[in-house]
């Protein structure tokens, strides 16, 4: 089946678009919606019959578009997704899901309630690299996973807050650990499961914003893996890293700030195991679709009846459950335990 999609937002919608387009068989675009139509229809240029639309409510109205791709600013994100849903729509959007838990929960249960599908973007899970480790997992060659580090160092400069709502609590709801490291937190609950606790320090060093800029955390997962996450948007390149010590080996990603599992990753035995079974098992694994792509083909197979590689609305929430312990532990200067149920502090917002 070829699913019909409608790209609301057409800033980080161009990067969804080129991804759909990867998959032709599968989905096709029919309408880029925003306001700022001269925008749209540039990054609509080139590709085949995308019609161009500033108005949200005849997108959702038209009984041809089956998927709406939230591609908005994050205050909006919340109100877009269950206009859509009540439209009888599937939904993608993109990180953050919404801006609260409490959203999130409402979220899930309005979906629930008209039987469709909402699809967080994490595309950091797929490519070739994430594909060698799970071989590696799924073939009894990981062990536990002992320690770990992470590295979400990337180049903001003052002029990436020339858009507004840019680096504001009303508008981007949250700095570094909202709109950037939340990727890799995902990726790393993905590989290990879920995390058990978080201590966090957070700053804002780099730019002159409301928002966070930098960030260290010190995360205890429930597997007992014991993990650090380096967090700036003041480097001088672009490079996000995964290092995971495992009882057989240690892997680390590739440094692609965007798509960092696209690459093969490095994966180096530990006695008493051999690099020989490590490469053996790497070797027979195929190429995969990677970033936007592997994300999109995975909600596919999930429509189709074959589910199991997509991001669920559950590990949106699970995300923003991170994101949520992690400002509640700078603003304490104390670890904060998860999960986060409805009784806490900081259940219906982050924002100070």
């Amino acid at each position: 089946m070829i699913y019909t999609v409608a790209i609301v937002g057409a800033g980080i919608g161009a990067a969804h678009l080129s991804g759909f387009a990867q998959l032709p068989d599968r989905f096709v675009v029919k309408t880029l919606c925003d306001l700022d139509t001269a925008r749209a229809k540039d990054v609509a240029t080139g590709f085949h019959n995308v019609s161009v639309s500033a108005n949200f409510a005849d997108v959702l109205a038209d009984p041809r578009i089956d998927i709406i791709d939230i591609c908005l600013p994050p205050h909006l994100h919340f109100n877009a997704c269950k206009e859509a849903l009540s439209a009888g729509k599937h939904v993608i959007c993109e990180k953050p899901l919404v801006t609260s838990l409490r959203d999130a929960d409402a979220l899930a249960e309005h979906a629930a309630s008209t039987g469709k599908n909402v699809f967080p973007v994490f595309q950091y899970r797929y490519g070739l690299g994430t594909a060698q480790l799970m071989a590696l997992v799924d073939a009894g060659l990981a062990g536990r996973c002992y320690a770990g580090s992470l590295e979400t160092h990337w180049d903001r400069p003052a002029s990436y807050y020339d858009i507004d709502w840019r680096g504001t609590w009303e508008g981007e709801q949250g700095g570094a650990l909202l709109g950037h490291a939340i990727h890799i937190h995902d990726l790393l609950a993905a590989i290990l499961g879920p995390v058990a606790q978080v201590f966090a320090d957070v700053s804002t060093r780099v730019n002159d914003i409301e928002v966070e800029d930098c960030a260290a955390l010190s995360i205890r997962m429930e597997n007992g893996a014991l993990i650090t996450s380096s967090v700036t948007l003041g480097c001088a390149e672009n490079i996000s890293r995964l290092r995971l010590i495992f009882e057989d080996f240690t892997v680390e990603s590739d440094h692609a700030p965007y798509a960092p599992a696209e690459n093969p990753w490095r994966f180096v035995a530990r006695a008493p195991t051999a690099q020989t079974q490590i490469d053996e098992v790497i070797s027979k694994v195929s190429p995969v679709q990677s970033g936007y792509a592997g994300l999109f083909a995975a909600i596919a197979d999930t429509l189709e009846g074959t589910p199991g590689g997509e991001v669920t609305i559950s590990d949106g929430r699970r995300a923003l459950e991170f994101v949520t312990a992690a400002y509640a532990s700078g603003r304490q200067n104390t670890p904060v335990a998860l999960p986060l149920g409805a009784d806490h502090p900081l259940y219906g917002g982050w924002r100070p």
